[in-house]
């Protein structure tokens, strides 16, 4: 049985469950897809209740089907998702018993159907991780205080609005919700809280006022809750109390592995295809599928993990961008998985335009530009018995030179001492990112 309060036991879950699962799927979905705007719409457009009903009184996405979405989400070669049950509007994937602004209260909804249990159960079948993400924030309820992150904080009377809002009935329903997901959905592997915002948390209207912590969300007692529920779930490092179960830095590569407190910490990238988590039509910043490989692969090369976000549409579908990156990352995968599950950071460091990764006695060069004829790797000399090309096992000759050796017209001179050469074919394999394999000596 896991120990929930063995912090060594549950950091140790943590490594091992990340480094198993490089790479997942966000999932950001609610009524903000039929606005088709960001899934901030509402605090941009500063909707109120009445203007942000319309998209609640229209959803009716007729082609969801959670079965497609995790075949499209398998044939990425990830092994997990994470849905949002709730963003910052409020909105509810599932009839939460706890309040009514969800599902239930749409023409989709209304015919008893639970998107969350349709998730949980599709994602489960195809052998996937059904992760969940909840937010903190509440622009819908009616205890929650007015600040500079919610749609209504320009009005002239927000001292007025606020005036008994004293977040206890908040808090009640925050975590009456979250213990309905976890003790009515099943094995939740990834919590995903988000997010804490005082302290004068920055936006691009400056420091927040009003911010929200700790205190507001009752964290450590919700904390206390979810580990009670689900003593194996890691949760992230968003409830203000501290590190948590793993760290997510969110749209951009971190510049190595990531500490917390002086200490590596088990990290997983938070990344969007087109910047925007949730549908957003308009928006054409499109990474393509070998820049998204690209930080998948840098992330694992720091042990970190990979959360890759698909925002579906308003009728429920993965848009013509996300099947693409998809789909071809998950031809990629198909051939170079062991590259990436299991796998994490090396002590070597690679050449230019390439990372490693290793998995037990096997290290991973993967080349982000194919170099002619040949690539070098300092400190490897000895080290490697064996070497292929992942993608088809086909051989990749070695040489050590004498340091000392002097170039010669069609003879390249020595490399310092301790370099293996690799000797490469000129053209590349087709795929994405090419790898070499090297099977390592034994220590």
């Amino acid at each position: 049985m896991f120990d929930a309060w063995d912090d060594d036991a549950r950091r140790a879950h943590a490594w091992s469950w990340l480094r198993e699962h490089r790479f997942g799927v966000f999932l950001h979905w609610g009524v903000y897809a039929l606005a088709a705007r960001h899934e901030w719409v509402r605090y941009r457009e500063r909707l109120d209740d009445d203007a942000y009903q319309r998209y609640v009184d229209h959803f009716d996405p007729d082609l969801f089907d959670a079965d497609a979405w995790a075949a499209a989400v398998e044939g990425a070669g990830a092994s997990f998702g994470v849905l949002t049950t709730k963003h910052h509007d409020g909105f509810c994937l599932w009839p939460s018993a706890a309040g009514d602004y969800t599902v239930a209260q749409t023409p989709f909804g209304a015919t008893g159907r639970d998107i969350v249990r349709e998730y949980v159960d599709a994602f489960r079948a195809h052998g996937l991780g059904a992760g969940l993400y909840h937010s903190l924030l509440d622009w819908h309820h009616p205890d929650f205080a007015i600040d500079g992150f919610h749609p209504q904080r320009a009005e002239p009377d927000v001292a007025e609005r606020n005036a008994g809002r004293t977040g206890a009935d908040y808090r009640s329903y925050l975590h009456a919700q979250l213990r309905e997901l976890l003790d009515g959905y099943g094995d939740v592997p990834v919590l995903f809280a988000d997010f804490t915002y005082d302290g004068g948390y920055p936006s691009d209207e400056g420091p927040v006022w009003g911010g929200k912590g700790a205190e507001d969300w009752g964290s450590p007692e919700l904390l206390t809750m979810l580990r009670e529920l689900q003593p194996t779930m890691l949760v992230n490092d968003r409830l203000g109390i501290g590190a948590g179960d793993f760290l997510t830095p969110e749209q951009y590569q971190p510049a190595g592995p990531m500490t917390a407190d002086g200490e590596p910490r088990p990290w997983l990238a938070c990344q969007t295809i087109d910047g925007s988590w949730g549908y957003d039509r308009d928006n054409r910043a499109v990474k393509s599928p070998d820049l998204v490989l690209r930080m998948l692969i840098d992330t694992v090369s720091k042990d970190g993990s990979f959360l890759l976000n698909v925002g579906p549409d308003g009728r429920g579908r993965f848009d013509a961008d996300a099947r693409r990156v998809l789909a071809e990352i998950g031809g990629w995968m198909d051939l170079h998985r062991r590259s990436i599950d299991g796998a994490g950071a090396a002590p070597w460091t690679p050449p230019a335009d390439a990372r490693y990764t290793r998995r037990g006695d096997r290290l991973y060069l993967h080349l982000f530009a194919w170099p002619y004829g040949a690539v070098h790797l300092p400190g490897l000399a000895g080290k490697v018995r064996y070497a292929q090309l992942l993608d088809d096992a086909s051989e990749i000759r070695m040489s050590v030179t004498d340091p000392d050796a002097p170039a010669f017209t069609i003879f390249e001179g020595g490399q310092p001492a301790g370099t293996l050469t690799l000797h490469l074919p000129t053209v590349p394999p087709d795929v994405l990112v090419p790898v070499v394999e090297l099977v390592l000596e034994e220590d």
